[in-house]
């Protein structure tokens, strides 16, 4: 781990790192804000922890902070609305901007987004209440993956096998959704691979593939067990890797993201061929997330890795008052 000088950490000023928030995310921000926040800390930085559910965001201004790290997942801070109230109070912040917030967030648009850019993603359907359900069916195929489009962290997930179960599915995510995401199954391996950077000098980390615990990579795996295996750099060969890599960070400059993201692939076992499934824009930092891991894997620390992040802050719209 790096030490920073007296003048870096001035350069850096008053930092507000943003976690908590209202979405049904809010326990894992929580986990990932504290781990950023522990992090700059070490480093000298001086920085702070704020919870938007807790305290308004003017606040931010008003208290004089430099800059902020958003370490906030899902909805009011993963979905641009936060994003719109930082530029309108100048102050800069962490990862992608309004525009690319927004459209990240919502699985239906980024997959319209990929596709007029010839990146690979599933066959989809858009469920609301006019859908006929056995034409979804029968277009998808069975087994096929309801999605609540705007939830994260595998919210509002499930996997259908028979038509009967179709339903079901569908009102589990509409209890967070008024539309709903059917999407084709892919038969195959899960990997995911986070990017740092903007524009032209964005750049995919090492693929990490994840072999979860019967194929369930559900909430409870992801953060909460120990029984999920990852292997980083993923186990594949170069021209796999590169290939996936290279699609990823295609995806990543179509919808403009910045700063860091995450992406989640599938590599179908029968031919080979690679789908990208969605973007978290606001990736986790907790002790099983994955940008940290595929840091570590290149030789940058946890500590190291948040301040890099850190000193991407900016203003996308606005200037800096």
């Amino acid at each position: 781990m790096s030490t920073l000088t007296p003048s870096e950490i001035a350069a850096l000023g008053k930092v507000g790192v943003l976690f908590g928030g209202r979405s049904a995310e809010r326990e894992v921000s929580i986990m990932s804000g504290t781990g950023v926040l522990n992090a700059l800390k070490s480093k000298g930085v001086d920085a702070h922890a704020f919870d938007p559910a807790e305290r308004p965001i003017a606040e931010l201004a008003a208290e004089a902070y430099d800059r902020v790290f958003i370490a906030l997942h899902g909805r009011y801070g993963e979905d641009g609305s936060l994003q719109g109230a930082l530029e309108l109070l100048g102050i800069p912040y962490t990862g992608s901007g309004v525009m690319a917030s927004s459209v990240g967030m919502d699985k239906i648009t980024t997959k319209i987004v990929w596709l007029a850019n010839g990146v690979p993603t599933p066959k989809y359907a858009v469920i609301d209440d006019g859908t006929d359900l056995d034409k979804v069916v029968a277009d998808l195929g069975l087994p096929l993956i309801v999605k609540a489009p705007l939830e994260g962290s595998s919210i509002g997930i499930t996997k259908v096998t028979r038509r009967e179960e179709l339903e079901a599915a569908v009102e589990l995510s509409r209890k967070y959704d008024a539309r709903v995401l059917a999407e084709q199954f892919i038969e195959g391996r899960e990997f995911s691979v986070p990017l740092l950077g903007s524009g032209p000098t964005a750049r995919a980390l090492p693929v990490i593939e994840i072999v979860a615990p019967e194929g369930n990579y559900d909430y409870q795996n992801k953060y909460f067990t120990d029984t999920t295996q990852y292997h980083c750099p993923a186990p594949l060969d170069a021209a796999t890797t590169e290939a996936i890599q290279a699609d990823v960070e295609k995806a990543y400059r179509a919808l403009g993201c910045e700063g860091w993201s995450r992406i989640d692939v599938l590599l179908r076992e029968s031919d080979g061929k690679h789908f990208l499934l969605e973007v978290n824009t606001s990736p986790g930092m907790t002790g099983h997330s994955l940008v940290p891991m595929a840091a570590r894997a290149e030789g940058t620390s946890y500590e190291d890795l948040c301040v890099a992040i850190l000193r991407t802050a900016s203003l996308k719209i606005g200037q800096k008052k």
